[in-house]
């Protein structure tokens, strides 16, 4: 029985180059995902810590500010939501 390889080198070259590259660009895209995660996870932690600090503030140095109490938390996440 005779077998008959009708791939080129050239194609099956291509082949793995191709499946080579979905393979990298499935692993960036995965640390890109997990990247995006630390970042937003790191602005919530950041946007908490400022929200505390203005709530441990004064009164007048909140009236410095210009920022009433009953505003931190729409000063704080005024740009992400409508609060």
């Amino acid at each position: 029985m005779a077998y008959h390889n009708i791939a080129t080198p050239a194609v099956i070259l291509n082949r793995e180059i191709a499946l080579t590259r979905r393979f990298f660009a499935r692993i960036s895209a995965w640390f890109s995902n997990a990247f995006q995660a630390m970042q937003r996870a790191s602005s919530a932690q950041r946007r908490f810590e400022r929200m505390q600090s203005l709530q441990a503030k004064s009164d007048a140095e909140l009236a410095a500010l210009n920022i009433k109490r009953d505003d931190i938390v729409h000063h704080v996440f005024g740009d992400l939501y409508y609060v």
